[in-house]
């Protein structure tokens, strides 16, 4: 797993919170920082695949484990 620069323990939040969580982290980061979210959402998928898109934030990674889901999010 690459390093992360900061991380966001989005677990028991559901939709739409991991999200502005996520955004309002990023925007206290440089660009080219890693953020590493964690969440319980299984919509979170979906929400952090379309928030890339939309943000042009990098979605390195994004993965399932034992009922959590992991994102790793680069800032364009």
């Amino acid at each position: 797993m690459p390093d992360f620069d900061q991380e966001l323990d989005a677990s028991g939040l559901n939709c739409p919170l991991p999200i502005l969580r996520a955004k309002k982290a990023l925007n206290g980061m440089e660009a080219g920082k890693i953020l590493h979210i964690i969440a319980t959402d299984p919509g979170s998928i979906k929400d952090f695949e379309a928030f890339s898109k939309q943000t042009g934030n990098d979605l390195l990674e994004s993965r399932e484990e034992g009922g959590k889901f992991y994102f790793l999010l680069e800032k364009a």
